[in-house]
């Protein structure tokens, strides 16, 4: 047990060292000296000078929040990008180059997937098939100028309507979107916290759609609601004309409703469970008495 403890608390360690230093070990794991150096150099102006990355919607909402794994169109990761800065740049658009040997990509920039598949130009080439080169010109045909996807997102905009957008902490506040708490992790991108997974138009903080108004959450709910909503609902019509016990409450009522409700689904499916058995007997009883045939 204690050996399980001790694996499971250098493992913790080691993740923890991971997302604090990414690649910039070179593969070879810090000494303890090198890594408490590191980390006084790195992290102040990591934890001050923190850029946030995001695909942003004509509409304002960002559609995609840039994590340390999400692709580029250079077919590289945000964290292979240069994410720190020890004085952050005053020249804008900042620029977020790929730090992978030999990599054209000047600037991160995320491209989105159909599902789990990578959308298609409008010359229908994938994203690798094209330059990482500013332009993104095509590498497989001369007729494409440069990558141009007509994807629809699902906030309703076209792919080539978003942008890729790094902003300072500043920036972001300026406009009411959350930047949660400062971390020494590097290549946190976008990510604030969990909701920052969900796609823009279900995440509901100021970075996505935004909170449903209160007459949305105040509205009577319908069979079009979700079955957990309708699960916690009043009870029905007929059921409030009927006159209630004196000194109950509305969630007894709820909770007897559900319980009824409950009850009506296991009969249901009780009666079918039934409605089988005796035809799985008929058929048994059938192959052992076959009907004789009559002859002529």
């Amino acid at each position: 047990m204690e050996r399980l403890q001790v694996d499971a608390q250098a493992l913790e360690e080691y993740a923890e060292y991971r997302r604090i230093v990414g690649d910039d070990d070179g593969g070879k794991l810090f000494t303890p000296e090198e890594y408490e150096e590191y980390k006084r150099k790195v992290l102040p102006a990591r934890l001050q000078n923190r850029l946030y990355v995001s695909w942003r919607s004509p509409t304002g909402m960002d559609c995609k929040l840039v994590g340390p794994e999400t692709l580029c169109f250079c077919t590289h990761r945000y964290k292979q990008h240069k994410t720190d800065y020890e004085v952050l740049p005053k020249e804008r658009p900042i620029s977020v180059p790929c730090r992978v040997k030999g990599c054209p990509c000047q600037s991160y920039h995320f491209v989105p997937l159909n599902g789990t598949q990578p959308v298609r130009c409008r010359c229908k080439h994938f994203p690798d098939q094209h330059s990482a080169a500013p332009g993104f010109p095509c590498n497989s045909c001369s007729k494409c100028s440069g990558f141009h996807s007509s994807f629809t997102c699902a906030c309703g905009q076209p792919a080539y309507a978003h942008e890729t957008v790094v902003e300072t902490k500043e920036e972001r506040l300026a406009q009411g979107k959350p930047v949660g708490q400062d971390v020494p992790y590097a290549a946190m991108g976008g990510l604030t916290g969990f909701s920052s997974l969900a796609e823009g138009y279900m995440r509901l903080d100021d970075s996505g759609i935004g909170a449903p108004s209160a007459e949305l959450l105040e509205a009577p709910i319908t069979s079009m609601d979700h079955p957990f909503l309708k699960a916690f609902q009043g009870p029905s019509s007929s059921a409030q004309s009927m006159p209630q016990i004196a000194g109950s409450s509305s969630a007894t009522g709820q909770v007897s409703h559900r319980k009824q409700s409950e009850a009506d689904d296991m009969a249901y499916f009780e009666k079918r469970y039934q409605e089988r058995l005796k035809m799985e007997k008929a058929a048994k009883r059938k192959e052992r008495n076959p009907v004789p045939s009559k002859k002529p």
